[in-house]
């Protein structure tokens, strides 16, 4: 037995028991992880955020989350080094793995996805910085990993030479088939009680085959697989993601939360390494009228949808509306035109608009036995069947509180035919 598999064997005896996946079993070292303090602020963070006012068995966190995702990230090395993957992997390299992805979130911010497109530093950055800071880097090493490995995995912005062993790492906890949305697509499925994002783990590592540049490639019967994974995902945004209820939550709590960053009320800093808790304390403790609508988001008081359209990324209106630096300017323009309309004072902190950020439906995978790219293969997820799914998902909404929706309602077709 090789290096590196035998870090996939040796020395797992602490089991935890995980609703989707069964017992998950760990070394004393990886276990050990899982009581550090950076940790444990992971069972503080609900997965999907607000989508539990939608979907009440939502209240899973990101610590069963990235347990999910070490336990898949295991079994996919397994895979692929029973197929050759162990010829330039070594059994250091392989338990920096399992640590970056049981330790992928570490940085993640409260609030699911609120804090994203805002001028913070990304999350992968703060978590190795954690990876590689007490406690965790020694701790790390008492389970036989790297920090500095671990740390370039989960980081995509720290420099790695092209076909090492972390490039390789790297490919696999961040594609298409990756551990992560395999796992957060199943566990998500579940405790939100739809059935669209279930995967077939079993069958789609079965038609895995590892490859040094690319991390892993799949045969011509593993394209159901990805077609899968990409519809799921489209349904899982279209139906609990991007559930209406749940943007119109996060627009508000990234309102205020850009709206005290611009007003120097709270400083980035002050967000890093803070849970759920942490984050509504911060903002009730401090003084700016838009925090207001973080205290309404956490008690389920929402904003009301007043107009909706199609985002159009050839209008100028629209790509205004989505650039955060320019979206208030947009608000207090709209706020001013129905005041005009409507002969009533309409308060620009009272409208938002909210504009999905563009996602990726990866497809970059190879098709080994047809030696073509995935969307080249015999698919029918075509490059712009694919790009389409991103187009009929975002929508740009209009929302206010519901009597201010009330008041400016028969002048919204302005915004809708913007």
């Amino acid at each position: 037995m090789g290096g590196a598999l035998r870090a996939l064997d040796e020395g797992y005896t602490e089991a935890v028991r995980d609703p989707i996946w069964g017992h998950v079993y760990l070394t004393e070292g990886f276990a050990a992880l899982l009581e550090s303090a950076p940790y444990q602020k992971l069972r503080r963070i609900l997965q999907l955020g607000p989508a539990s006012a939608v979907y009440p068995g939502a209240t899973h966190t990101r610590a069963a989350h990235s347990i999910g995702v070490y336990h898949l990230a295991r079994r996919l090395l397994r895979t692929l080094l029973e197929r050759g993957a162990d010829r330039w992997t070594t059994e250091v390299g392989a338990k920096s793995f399992l640590a970056a992805a049981l330790l992928h979130d570490l940085g993640h911010f409260p609030y699911a996805h609120s804090l994203k497109e805002l001028p913070l530093e990304e999350h992968e950055a703060l978590t190795a910085k954690l990876v590689v800071a007490e406690p965790l880097r020694t701790l790390i090493a008492r389970a036989g990993a790297d920090p500095y490995l671990t740390a370039a995995v989960v980081d995509g912005s720290l420099p790695i030479q092209e076909g090492s062993e972390a490039f390789f790492f790297r490919k696999l906890l961040s594609g298409v088939l990756d551990p992560d949305k395999l796992d957060y697509l199943n566990r998500d499925a579940r405790f939100c009680g739809v059935p669209y994002g279930a995967q077939d783990v079993d069958f789609t590592f079965s038609r895995l085959h590892p490859h040094p540049d690319r991390g892993v490639d799949i045969d011509s019967r593993g394209i159901q697989s990805v077609e899968a994974i990409l519809f799921a995902k489209y349904l899982m945004y279209r139906s609990v993601y991007w559930h209406r209820t749940v943007r119109v939550a996060t627009a508000m709590v990234k309102k205020a939360v850009a709206a005290g960053l611009e007003a120097g009320a709270i400083a980035s800093e002050e967000l890093y390494g803070l849970d759920d808790q942490g984050l509504f304390a911060l903002l009730a403790k401090r003084k700016h009228p838009a925090f207001a609508l973080a205290a309404a988001a956490r008690e389920a008081r929402f904003h009301a949808i007043v107009a909706e359209a199609p985002f159009d990324p050839a209008s100028p209106r629209h790509r205004s509306y989505a650039s955060v630096s320019s979206r208030g300017d947009e608000e207090r323009r709209l706020a001013e035109l129905f005041s005009a309309k409507s002969g009533r004072k309409i308060d620009p902190t009272e409208l938002i608009i909210d504009v999905p950020e563009p996602i990726s439906f990866e497809t970059g995978l190879f098709v080994a036995d047809e030696a073509l790219p995935f969307e080249l293969s015999s698919t029918v997820f075509r490059s712009e069947v694919v790009a389409s799914f991103t187009r009929s998902l975002r929508v740009v909404r209009l929302c206010a509180p519901a009597e201010t929706a009330r008041r400016i309602e028969p002048y919204c077709a302005l915004f809708e035919n913007e």
